[in-house]
C-alpha cells in the first residue's frame, strides 16, 4: 500500500480524542520501522504457509519495498503543512470535521456549524457568552500576566471580582503566584484551555497591542493606585513665590 503522510495522520486523529503532539507523531513512525525492520541476513526465517511462495528472499524484499515507502524521519514542517492542507479538504469539502492545533497538540474536533447536535446528544446546556466585563478583564489577564487584582481594576477602573471569577470558574485564568508587593496580592494568568478557547497555539500569537505600550500601561497603572494630589494653582490658591536668587559676587 503506498504511504500517504495525511490519511496516517487521519487515522491516528480518529483513532483518540486527546491531543497528538509533533513528537507522538514522529514515535509512531520510528516504532514502524522497528516493528518491520526485515530479519538480517542469515537469521532464522518462519516457514512459509502451504501453499506460499518458498523463497525467503522475495519476502524480504516485498517486506523492504513496502518500508522504503515510509521515511525514516518526518519533519515537524512537513506534519504541520499535512495538518493544514487536511483541514483546508475538510473545510472545502463541507465536512463535519476540522482539525485544532492547541499547545498539546493537534486534535479532530466538530465544526462550529454542526456543535449544536452534539450538544444535544449529551444533553448540554447551550454555552453561553462572556460578558463584556469578562472579557475585558480576559484580555488584561492575557496581555498582563502575571498580574495582580488591583492591576485588573486599576486599567479598568471597576471592581473586577465577579468577572475575574467567571474566569476562574470556566478556567480560563489561574492563579499563578503571588507578587513581591505589601500584603504579596495574588497573580494571575491564562491557561492552556484560554488558547483553545482563542485558537492559539501560544501566547506569541496574540495579536499586537499598538494602543499602549507596556510601559505606558505601568505608568497608568501607577497613576492610577497612587494618584498625586492636586497642586495650589489648581485649587485657586496661589502659587509659592520661588525664593530670590543670591546676590553674585
Amino acid at each position: 500500500m503506498e504511504f500517504n503522510l495525511k490519511r496516517v495522520l487521519k487515522a491516528l486523529l480518529l483513532s483518540t480524542s486527546e491531543p497528538i503532539s509533533i513528537k507522538d507523531i514522529q514515535r509512531v513512525v520510528q516504532r514502524y520501522h522497528d516493528e518491520r525492520r526485515p530479519p538480517e541476513p542469515g537469521a532464522a526465517v518462519s516457514p512459509p504457509a502451504e501453499g506460499a511462495s518458498a523463497d525467503p528472499a522475495s519476502v524480504q524484499e516485498v517486506i523492504r519495498d513496502i518500508i522504503d515507502q515510509v521515511p525514516t524521519l518526518i519533519t515537524a514542517t512537513q506534519i504541520r503543512e499535512a495538518m493544514e492542507q487536511l483541514d483546508a479538504e475538510f473545510a472545502g469539502g463541507g465536512d463535519v470535521c476540522r482539525i485544532l492545533q492547541g499547545p498539546e497538540g493537534f486534535r479532530l474536533v466538530v465544526a462550529p456549524a454542526h456543535a449544536d447536535w452534539v450538544r444535544l446528544l449529551r444533553g448540554e446546556v447551550r454555552p453561553q457568552r462572556l460578558s463584556p466585563a469578562a472579557l475585558e478583564t480576559l484580555a488584561i489577564v492575557a496581555y498582563r500576566q502575571p498580574v495582580t487584582r488591583a492591576d485588573m481594576e486599576a486599567i479598568r477602573g471597576v471592581s473586577v471580582e465577579s468577572a475575574l471569577q467567571r474566569l476562574l470558574e470556566l478556567e480560563l485564568a489561574q492563579v499563578t503566584g503571588r507578587a513581591d508587593l505589601p500584603g504579596r496580592p495574588l497573580t494571575y494568568g491564562t491557561t492552556d484551555r484560554f488558547l483553545d478557547f482563542t485558537g492559539l497555539r501560544s501566547l506569541g500569537e496574540l495579536p499586537a497591542s499598538d494602543v499602549l505600550s507596556p510601559a505606558q500601561i505601568s505608568e497608568w497603572i501607577a497613576r492610577a493606585t497612587a494618584p498625586a494630589g492636586p497642586t495650589e494653582g489648581e485649587l485657586g490658591l496661589a502659587e509659592p513665590a520661588e525664593p530670590p536668587s543670591a546676590p553674585g559676587p
